[in-house]
């Protein structure tokens, strides 16, 4: 039987807003296997930072979170704030998108480096301070003792961006969350943020939940994928088989959308038509149903998520989608 770093099951996040409760999350579910990447992907709003900070316990109080979360077979949804503090930055932890905003500007890189391990593991200044080090060089910062003794604003966006997988990493978490770790980064220096992911993935055994848009970095580093849409999960399955036959009519637009390489200059990119619903008055059935050119009447019903294939499973009645993508 796989062993399951974290299992989310039946998620829900409600907020209080002036115009009553927003649902946010509707009772989302997915795992990710020990020393495995896990890819959430949707389009903006669709309710994966959201997801990712109800698993830290980082959302505010005005929200409302059900559901059950267990890290290593331990449910922690429940626990009180205390021990929620305890498991951040130990067993679980988290890139945040701009590393400028989520770095301390007061304090040197190796100092917040230090600090988780200061906190979690016990050493004092002098060791921590060595082990921060340490774990700059790991993660490929040159001069790293020059580097550490440095302030956020002195450092380039992709060494901040590794000082932040230097800080969630230093006490080899079971769990790491990277929410779109690579924004505003080049290319190049995203393809060697995300090469880096994967390297101490496997020299660690930590499991990753990564967040993104990026269609491209789902193939190149994800084993498996969930697509997200308006709170609900739209299909799931292994990454490969996911892009390659997708099943779900959402994650064939998103995939029509995507650029190629090989088609006419100066053609126009694919859109997926229409708007993303809105979440104060959510419509019944399928939440994709006003935009899906395949919609038929059961739609106005909420569909499950049908198998489609071994450990691929998609929202939507008409699944699998073979026979109407072939008509289309």
């Amino acid at each position: 039987m796989t062993h399951l770093a974290l299992e989310v099951r039946d998620l829900a996040v409600t907020f209080g807003t002036e115009r009553g409760p927003l649902r946010v999350l509707d009772g989302i579910s997915f795992s990710i296997p020990a020393g495995r990447t896990v890819a959430l992907v949707g389009e903006s709003g669709c309710g994966k930072s959201v997801a990712s900070l109800a698993v830290m316990g980082l959302l505010p109080p005005s929200a409302t979170v059900e559901g059950t979360i267990r890290l290593e077979g331990r449910e922690i949804a429940e626990l009180p704030p205390e021990e929620r503090r305890k498991l951040r930055g130990a067993d679980l932890a988290m890139i945040f998108q701009e590393p400028m905003t989520s770095l301390n500007p007061a304090f040197t890189a190796g100092d917040q480096v230090a600090e988780a391990l200061r906190l979690h593991q016990g050493l004092d200044r002098a060791k921590a301070h060595e082990a921060a080090v340490a774990m700059l060089e790991a993660v490929r910062i040159p001069e790293a003792a020059r580097r550490a003794r440095q302030y956020p604003h002195q450092l380039s966006g992709g060494m901040r961006q590794r000082v932040m997988i230097a800080m969630a990493l230093a006490c080899r978490p079971r769990v790491l969350i990277a929410d779109e770790p690579t924004t505003a980064l080049d290319v190049t220096v995203q393809a060697q943020i995300l090469a880096l992911l994967d390297e101490l993935r496997a020299g660690t055994g930590t499991s990753v939940l990564l967040i993104t848009h990026d269609l491209g970095v789902v193939a190149d580093h994800a084993d498996e994928v969930v697509v997200m849409y308006a709170g609900r999960v739209a299909e799931i399955g292994p990454a490969a088989q996911v892009l390659a036959t997708p099943q779900h009519p959402y994650t064939v637009g998103l995939l029509g959308a995507a650029p190629r390489l090989d088609g006419p200059r100066g053609t126009r990119l694919a859109t997926v038509e229409g708007t993303v619903p809105d979440l104060a008055n959510p419509p019944e059935g399928c939440r994709f149903k006003s935009r899906c050119p395949f919609r038929i009447a059961v739609c106005d019903t909420k569909p499950p998520l049908y198998d489609v294939g071994p450990g691929h499973r998609a929202a939507c009645h008409r699944a699998p989608l073979e026979q109407i993508l072939e008509a289309a």
